[in-house]
């Protein structure tokens, strides 16, 4: 359908100022199309890049934004059946379909896809990925939920045969019920874990599964598979890829490509590669944490089955600078250190402080965490945050996002995972929002903190607010 508008036809995106929707408007209108969209949550980084490649964006979700008539509309899964946008289009016959399926028809076509999957590390492993076949001289093409501290974009058009695209399980629209990386054309996978996440469309973690069971599927015989060693929950649907190149990766020595680190600075991290038992490699990466190597680990592994130069990979590893909101340091006022970070499953979370903490290890580190995601905001992880903010030498705990649209029943208690630490002698106080927290932080924070912001929304500008105004 969309593979058939020619170029300089007009295509109106709904729901644009989402990562994956931005990233797609950018390379539409490099192959040459007329790109518009519409959305009600404008905030960096991705309004700030759509602005900067000169598309309009409509605020809000209005029937008038489809006039002038669009030879196409891309929905965004944000959006449904109750949106007047929505409705609007659904009146005409003017030809729509959502991001996956037209990134498969318009943008990866023929081309060798590379998708990155999982509930953690997606973002930082696609943007090395990305960076890795770059400097091995394959010329990518790239679809990424963030933007690269390598790259100026988020995306780039391929001008080689390879594409290389972070595959979300999160449905693709209101009338396509599937997981996004269905349409991707996967030939060369990477999962990086499987967690319940996304409580908002699955149930439970099995309907999460079967999600990534049919991502397994897909890969085809002349395909690689690398995946996270120990994962039980990969481990217990392995029977359903049948591609002979199967590798599994991780810190553990029995896993196919395993790491051994040497080496710890506040600058680098410095580790072994072994393939079955046999050394191969010593690199160095400059983000932090374990899981970090293991994003590597799982980079090298892939490449190193694909082929590429070997001396061209590890000089990509130690030269990959990471990913805006992902342990991005923002800046220092008044010897203060402020970091972003989008972690917002439980798991991510502790994993980040963890990171943090030990970059900084002669540093108070005060973490500030924002429950907005869908899954964070709801009760399912009650336990598993109390838990994962024990690690924090300090936490400031913003109350749920849009509290009390969810229910008493359904929503996060904010209250009681500060009680149950207050009861167990651990530093932590719960605040109304970003105002609140910065009227805190502007009591609290002192030479030498690192402020570590996590938060998979805007935050209400709170990180400005403390560069500008601390």
């Amino acid at each position: 359908m969309f593979e058939s508008l020619k170029k300089n036809a007009h295509i109106h995106m709904m729901g644009i100022c989402g990562t994956a929707m931005g990233s797609l408007a950018g390379l539409l209108q490099g192959l040459g199309y007329r790109v518009t969209g519409s959305d009600q949550n404008v905030y960096p980084p991705m309004s700030t890049q759509l602005q900067n490649l000169g598309i309009k964006i409509m605020q809000g979700y209005k029937k008038e934004n489809l006039n002038p008539r669009p030879d196409g509309v891309i929905v965004g899964n944000v959006m449904s059946r109750t949106h007047e946008e929505v409705q609007a289009l659904l009146v005409t016959d003017i030809p729509y379909t959502s991001l996956p399926k037209a990134m498969g028809e318009i943008v990866i076509g023929t081309r060798k896809s590379i998708v990155i999957a999982g509930t953690h590390g997606k973002t930082t492993t696609t943007s090395m990925m990305a960076w890795m076949a770059q400097s091995c001289g394959v010329k990518p093409g790239y679809l990424i939920g963030g933007i690269p501290l390598n790259f100026d974009l988020s995306f780039k058009i391929p001008e080689g045969d390879f594409f290389i695209i972070e595959g979300d399980e999160y449905d693709t629209a209101f009338f396509d019920k599937v997981p996004k990386f269905i349409h991707y054309k996967p030939k060369y996978v990477i999962l990086t874990s499987i967690e319940f996440d996304h409580a908002d469309i699955y149930k439970d973690l099995d309907a999460v599964k079967n999600a990534f069971k049919m991502l397994l599927k897909l890969i085809p015989q002349d395909g690689v598979f690398v995946y996270k060693f120990g994962d039980k929950n990969i481990e217990s649907i392995l029977s359903q890829c049948t591609c002979p190149k199967m590798f599994s990766y991780g810190l553990q020595k029995d896993a196919d490509y395993s790491a051994k680190v040497l080496n710890r600075t506040p600058e680098f991290t410095e580790f072994e590669i072994w393939f079955k038992g046999q050394k191969l490699e010593t690199a160095q990466v400059t983000v932090f944490g374990d899981y970090n190597i293991e994003n590597a680990l799982a980079d090298y592994a892939l490449a190193h089955q694909i082929g590429w130069d070997s001396n061209k990979i590890k000089q990509s590893l130690k030269t990959f600078k990471g990913v805006k909101r992902r342990q991005e340091v923002l800046g220092q006022v008044k010897g203060i250190t402020i970091i972003d970070d989008f972690a917002h499953h439980p798991t991510a979370v502790k994993l980040t402080v963890q990171a943090i903490q030990e970059r900084f290890p002669n540093r108070r580190v005060i973490s500030v965490f924002e429950p907005r995601s869908a899954t964070s905001r709801r009760k399912y992880f009650q336990q598993e945050y109390a838990e994962a903010f024990k690690i924090c030498q300090k936490l400031m705990l913003s109350d749920v996002f849009n509290k009390g649209v969810l229910g008493a029943d359904e929503e996060l208690n904010a209250q009681k995972i500060i009680s149950d630490l207050k009861g167990t002698g651990h530093d932590a106080d719960l605040l109304a929002g970003p105002d609140a927290i910065f009227e805190k932080l502007k009591s609290v924070a002192k030479s030498g903190d690192v402020i570590l912001i996590m938060s998979n929304g805007g935050f209400g500008g709170l990180h400005q607010k403390l560069l500008t105004q601390l």
